[in-house]
């Protein structure tokens, strides 16, 4: 792929500071959603902080050669929610998530030195292009569901949590935001080009908010897309005051702090058996992220800066985002697809995102703005996202023989199984449908990984292979 910017280049500062903010509205919903669906009142806005924090650290591990956003982990929801578990207290259940992302991050550093130890030869051997081009792809496809789902609901809610809107009307606002997103990236010239996102979401918030206003002058519920009543929280009582435009996140280590004189050593086992089995998992969707991305930009990032530095990066990252907003982080798909989609690698996007969301996690007029953005509009950027990603795990085969069987049934194996939903589970600990397509891969090309099917050789590989064999014997 020829990329516009590259990895090293640096726009200019208006067009960077638009890049940026392209890139923080791709991962600030999935990034702002996780402490909501954990709830036991964890700050959104801390958690943005916290990826923006953790970013910096990964770029600073990667020695800034690696444009990937590191945003809230969804694999650790489960583990998070175990440290509240038993009925703890807020602050020791808060500890457990610090404790919890600091074992997780210690599984990538003792990786990441058996790798800088080793090499990632057998990485290759493990994961060759065969088995991390479908899981790439089904890292994207597995996200559909999600996306088509969002296309179909607004963002003004019923108790019941269905939404108000008509389903056709939020999917109008949905194809808005998609048809801008495919022109702008396909016909847009100069800066449109570079932006089809920020152009997308405009658009279909614009949209949504016609069908609202016309809804709310007519009364007519099917035509609400918008929730404008998330902006009532910025006043205080009904006043304006300083919160209305600024306010410090409630970071979790400030309530952690409370949690020692409550810790215990079967607490700290139970936080340890929920989080380090997901960090394994988690770290078989690093490697096919990294091995997405270099295929963007062009370089082997796990050749350079290397394996154990991205690692280490994700790692640190990861327990330095945990202490500010109580979520582990991870690299987020949706990064590398705003990058693939927009061909624009600059690492200066990346960092200039990550200062955006410390500062925008400060400012609350613009984190209720992200939050009254309807989930039909970010359903209609995702499926564009989602598709590219699932894209470019399928270009990765493009040098495999699937007439082959032994690729034929890998691919396969992975495929159906990722695409369907395979998960497992063994009590607190899942195994995600990513993680047991990619499992299930790496068994099967193991198996079949010394089987030489010559009925699809040519006759002269076949000579070949034979008078390899004889002179083995």
């Amino acid at each position: 792929m020829k990329l516009i910017y590259g990895v090293k280049d640096k726009p200019k500062f208006g067009q960077l500071i638009i890049f940026s903010l392209q890139q923080l509205l791709a991962i600030m919903t999935a990034t702002l959603v996780v402490p909501v669906i954990i709830g036991n009142g964890m700050s959104s806005a801390a958690a943005l902080f916290g990826a923006g924090v953790g970013t910096i650290v990964y770029l600073l591990f990667t020695l800034f050669r690696s444009p990937v956003f590191l945003g809230s982990s969804f694999a650790f929801i489960g583990s998070m929610t175990a440290a509240f578990a038993g009925g703890v207290s807020m602050s020791l259940g808060y500890l457990g998530l610090i404790l919890g992302a600091a074992f997780a991050g210690l599984v990538y550093v003792v990786i990441a030195i058996i790798v800088k130890l080793v090499g990632v030869k057998w990485i290759n051997k493990l994961m060759p292009p065969v088995v991390i081009g479908p899981t790439v792809a089904v890292i994207g496809l597995s996200l559909a569901s999600n996306a088509t789902g969002d296309a179909v609901s607004g963002g003004l809610k019923t108790a019941e949590g269905a939404s108000v809107c008509s389903p056709l009307i939020a999917l109008v606002c949905a194809i808005v935001t998609l048809l801008t997103v495919i022109i702008c990236s396909t016909y847009g010239k100069k800066m449109a080009k570079l932006i089809p996102f920020v152009i997308g979401i405009g658009a279909g918030y614009l949209c949504a908010t016609i069908f609202t206003v016309v809804g709310n002058i007519a009364d007519v519920d099917a035509l609400k897309v918008i929730n404008f009543g998330v902006f009532s929280s910025l006043l205080d009582n009904g006043k304006v005051t300083l919160s209305t435009f600024f306010a410090v996140p409630d970071f979790t280590f400030l309530t952690a702090l409370g949690g020692f004189k409550e810790l215990t050593p079967a607490y700290v086992g139970t936080i340890a058996v929920a989080y380090v089995p997901v960090a394994f998992v988690v770290f078989a969707e690093h490697i096919a992220d990294h091995e997405n991305i270099s295929t963007i930009i062009g370089t082997n990032l796990l050749e350079n800066p290397g394996l154990h530095r991205t690692l280490l990066g994700d790692g640190v990252g990861s327990m330095v985002g945990a202490i500010f907003g109580g979520c582990p982080n991870t690299t987020y798909g949706e990064s590398i697809g705003c990058v693939a989609i927009t061909r624009n690698a600059s690492i200066y996007s990346i960092l200039g995102a990550a200062i955006g969301a410390i500062i925008i996690s400060f400012l609350t007029p613009f984190v209720a703005f992200v939050n009254s953005i309807p989930s039909c509009v970010m359903g209609g950027v995702c499926m564009a996202l989602y598709g590219f990603i699932a894209v470019s795990g399928l270009k990765m085969l493009r040098g495999i023989d699937l007439g082959e069987n032994r690729n034929l049934f890998v691919v396969s194996t992975i495929l159906i199984a990722g695409i369907g939903g395979l998960s497992v589970s063994f009590g607190k600990i899942t195994l995600t449908a990513v993680a047991t397509a990619l499992i299930l891969g790496i068994i099967v090309n193991a198996i079949l990984s010394n089987k030489k099917d010559k009925s699809n050789y040519t006759a002269d590989e076949i000579k070949s292979m034979k008078s390899e064999d004889e002179k083995k014997k």
